[in-house]
Order: structure tokens, then sequence, then C-alpha cells
């Protein structure tokens, strides 16, 4: 199967936090954690034994949007401690590509900088069955919108976490 690559990102949006890019990465590179903040995944659980995430890790994530389900399963493609956490997202029983999520982290003046960015990788031919599951028509505006949403769900917490005293 063809698996197409946009260059240029569906949707991105970055958020300035006050936490350690340690503090930040502990969460983001934690699905499980990370389900707590999203729009749509409301659950995650690591495949195979995995505990944590490593290149090549495997988790499944179960999505919603009002009262439709789906699930899909993810492979890490970047853990960069204290830098940047990525995955790829396909749906199964076909192992369909679905999309690709990097979230990178920079120094800032007091604190760190969290960059999410989403790529659309679906197969055109099945587009018409993504929209059937999810009822989103228009993918690339919902994720940009559920991006500023997870940022800044994501900033809440980490927030409210006590910094580790110097």
């Amino acid at each position: 199967m063809r698996i197409p690559r946009f260059p240029e990102p569906a949707a991105t949006g970055s958020v300035t936090i006050h936490a350690t890019a340690a503090q930040a990465y502990a969460v983001i590179s934690d699905p499980t954690a990370m389900a707590r903040f999203a729009e749509e995944t409301y659950r995650a659980r690591w495949l195979d034994g995995g505990t944590h995430a490593v290149v090549g890790a495997r988790f499944q994530g179960w999505n919603r949007n009002g009262l439709r389900r789906w699930a899909t399963r993810c492979r890490v493609t970047d853990a960069a401690a204290t830098q940047r956490f990525a995955y790829e997202v396909t749906v199964t029983p076909l192992d369909v590509p679905i999309s690709r999520w990097q979230y990178d982290i920079a120094p800032a003046e007091q604190g760190c900088a969290i960059t999410e960015t989403n790529w659309i990788r679906v197969p055109l031919w099945f587009v018409p069955v993504a929209i059937l599951v999810t009822g989103v028509r228009n993918r690339m505006g919902a994720n940009g919108a559920h991006i500023g949403t997870t940022l800044e769900r994501l900033k809440a917490h980490l927030e409210a976490v006590p910094s580790p005293r110097p």
C-alpha cells in the first residue's frame, strides 16, 4: 500500500509552559497520561509489554466524537527525552496509515515551549471511511482546534504541579 506523504503539517500549535522540559516530556511521552488532555482520545495503553516511550514501542488509543468510537494503533518514531516525542498512527485491522503526531520541546525564558504538530497520512481512498467512522469532515480544522485544547489542558496540568527547587 502506498503511504502518501504530505510535507506540510495539517495542523500545529505552540504553548509556553512554566515547567521544565523534563516535566513536560514525562507527560507528553506517556500516551496513557496524555489521553486526559486530548479532545478525541480518551484512553490509551501500551502494547507488547511496553511501559514507556522508546522508538518502536507501540500503543493503542481509543477515540470518540459524540457517540462515535474508534481505536487506532500507534508506533513511537521519536523518543528524545526533553526534546521530541512522535508517533505514527494506523487503523486496524487493515493497518491503514492515518497520521503522524509530533511534540517538540524547546527551552523558553521561564520554562519550555511545546509545539504539537500533525501530518495527515491517510490514503485518499480511505477518506470517506474515516469521515463515516469519526464524523469529522474537516480533519485538518478539527486537529488544529484539538491541538489548541490539548496544549491548554497540558499547560494547566503542568503549571499546577510544583516545580523542583533549585
